[in-house]
């Protein structure tokens, strides 16, 4: 169960630096890229099964302090940033939160099976069709 953002934004810390991309001469004087730092062993909101999940589904995002990061710089407004990187963060942590089904294992339906060899069999008889035919002394 994902906490609300402002739940979020109690245990997340941005850092801002200047983006890169459009914005002309504001680029060089707007911090308006942020990083969104997150630390799931501080997420109060989640049990200790959840934070395993988080950990085990998230590893390749994260650092050797096991800190998740996210940046956003999509924007010229710092605030539009910070919505974003959060969005995303939620968005992130929903997908590691997310069980995937076990899957039930079927057999395959005779009427396939049955169509299969019925192809195989006209695919055959095609090929069949297009040899020349032998000659008598059993040349070709």
């Amino acid at each position: 169960m994902l906490p609300e953002p402002a739940e979020i934004l109690k245990i997340v810390s941005f850092k801002t630096s200047r983006s890169g991309g459009k914005g002309g001469q504001n680029v060089n004087k707007v911090s308006s890229k942020v990083e969104l730092v997150f630390n799931i062993d501080e997420a109060h909101f989640f049990t200790d099964e959840e934070k395993q999940r988080l950990k085990e589904k998230l590893v390749s995002r994260l650092d050797t302090e096991g800190l998740l990061h996210v940046i956003s710089q999509e924007d010229r407004s710092q605030l539009l940033n910070k919505q974003r990187a959060l969005l995303k963060l939620t968005a992130i942590l929903k997908a590691g939160l997310t069980e995937q089904k076990p899957r039930r294992a079927t057999k395959v339906p005779k009427a396939v099976k049955e169509k299969r060899l019925a192809n195989k069999a006209a695919n055959a008889q095609k090929k069949e069709s297009r040899k020349a035919p032998r000659s008598a002394k059993g040349e070709w």
